[in-house]
Formats: C-alpha cells, sequence, structure tokens
C-alpha cells in the first residue's frame, strides 16, 4: 500500500462513527497521523486503537462543535494540520412548522459555522507552508429540496458555498476546498432515521440503493490527496446520481 498521506497530520471532525471513522482509519493506513474528533471519549478512544492496530498513529481531542469556543480548542488542539476534513454534522427532520429556532441555529453552529471557525484558525498555516487540502461533507439536500429538511439542508448549503469561497481565497497559495455531497449511506447514525427512509431517498437516485460508508470514504480521501491536485471548488455528487425528468 503506497503511504501516500506519509509525514501529513489530519483533523478529521465527528471521526468516531460512520463516515468520519472511516475516513480516520483510512487515511492512517495511509500514513496520516489522524487528530480524531468526538464528542464520546469511550468511541474516540476505540478508533485511535483501530487505526494503531492497523499500524497507523491517531490520537483523540473531544469538542463540542456548537461552542464556538470550544471549536477554536479543538483547532488549537490539532496544532498544525494538512488535511482537514469537515465531517461532523447532525440532522433533525421536521416541517417548517415544527422548526424551532434553536433546531436551526444548532444546524447551522454545527454544520456551517464550525467549519467556518476551523477553516479561520487551520488553514492560514496550511497557506504559509504552500500547501493543504480541505474537505466538507455535504449532503444531497443541500441541492434538492427534501421534505423535512429545510435546516438541515440551509446549513449544508452553506457549506458548499463557503467550500467555494474558501477555494478561491486560499488557491493561489497552494490550498484546495472540496466538498463531497453525500446521498443515503449506511451508517450507526442513518440507522436512527430508518430503513424506509433511507430506501425512499434511493428510489430517486440512478443507482437506485444505499452507499456503503466505504464509497464516500474514498471520494472524500481521494479530494484529500495529491491525486486530485488540479481540483479545488468542487462539490462532488457522491449520492447515485439523479435520475431524468419524464
Amino acid at each position: 500500500m503506497t503511504l501516500e498521506f506519509s509525514g501529513s497530520t489530519a483533523l478529521v471532525t465527528g471521526a468516531t462513527a460512520g463516515i468520519g471513522r472511516g475516513v480516520a482509519l483510512r487515511l492512517a493506513a495511509l500514513g496520516a497521523e489522524v487528530v480524531v474528533h468526538g464528542r464520546d471519549p469511550e468511541r474516540g478512544a476505540r478508533v485511535v486503537a483501530e487505526a494503531g492496530a492497523a499500524g497507523g498513529r491517531a490520537r483523540f481531542v473531544s469538542a463540542d462543535l456548537s461552542d464556538p469556543g470550544d471549536v477554536l480548542r479543538l483547532a488549537e488542539a490539532a496544532g498544525a494540520v494538512d488535511v482537514l476534513v469537515n465531517n461532523a454534522g447532525i440532522y433533525r427532520f421536521a416541517g417548517t412548522p415544527d422548526t424551532t429556532a434553536e433546531m436551526f441555529d444548532v444546524h447551522m453552529a454545527v454544520n456551517a459555522r464550525a467549519p467556518l471557525l476551523l477553516v479561520g484558525a487551520l488553514v492560514p498555516g496550511m497557506a504559509a507552508r504552500g500547501r493543504g487540502a480541505v474537505v466538507g461533507v455535504s449532503t444531497l439536500a443541500a441541492s434538492s429540496p427534501t421534505r423535512g429538511a429545510a435546516a438541515y439542508g440551509a446549513s449544508k448549503a452553506a457549506l458548499e458555498l463557503m467550500t467555494r469561497v474558501w477555494a478561491d481565497e486560499f488557491g493561489a497559495r497552494g490550498v484546495r476546498v472540496n466538498a463531497v455531497a453525500a446521498g443515503p449511506v449506511h451508517t450507526p447514525g442513518t440507522a436512527e432515521i430508518g430503513g424506509d427512509v433511507l430506501a425512499t431517498v434511493a428510489r430517486n437516485t440512478v443507482l437506485g440503493r444505499v452507499a456503503e460508508v466505504d464509497e464516500v470514504v474514498e471520494a472524500i480521501v481521494f479530494l484529500a490527496s495529491d491525486r486530485a491536485g488540479y481540483i479545488t471548488g468542487a462539490v462532488l455528487d457522491v449520492f447515485g446520481g439523479r435520475p431524468a425528468i419524464g
């Protein structure tokens, strides 16, 4: 296996389960030292142990991404990083009349403000060193109207817009910024939503099925790697394709 991330440090938010865990373990296997972010120290310790058992290096940092002070503490604890994967996110589905101010605010805080603060804290260092990569994890719901997902979709649409702004802001200094828009994926988090919901979303894709975690992980790792050296400001659709009208 080529250790293409050897000598690099990567921060992966929301890395104790699902897509984030997969990205953290894949980057560690490819030679990166990985800062595993999450809220549960026990789950974080398990991911660190898994990375170590596979020959990788990882350490865990806990932080509440809804708290801006804690986000900045996470950035400080991570130190100089070469790869930032803004994977952590929340999703609470409700119709507009049932969407409270608190629900809207926490979506924007975790899904949009936290990535903004992490980019602001960590990417200037990448730019000063002349290289780096940022990958955000977005969703099909950011570009396709999804029932009950106004707050969630809006927060991820904000992330996609900021991705394009950051690509322009930092590109001339060697930092690439991209995002992956994921569709229905089998993860512990989506399992809580229910299989019927995932199946409904999957039926509205060309491939007509739910993705496996590794299928999204590989897209994220590709965008973080030098193999994607001429790609920036892109949102890569990883949601099984949009069906034609008619």
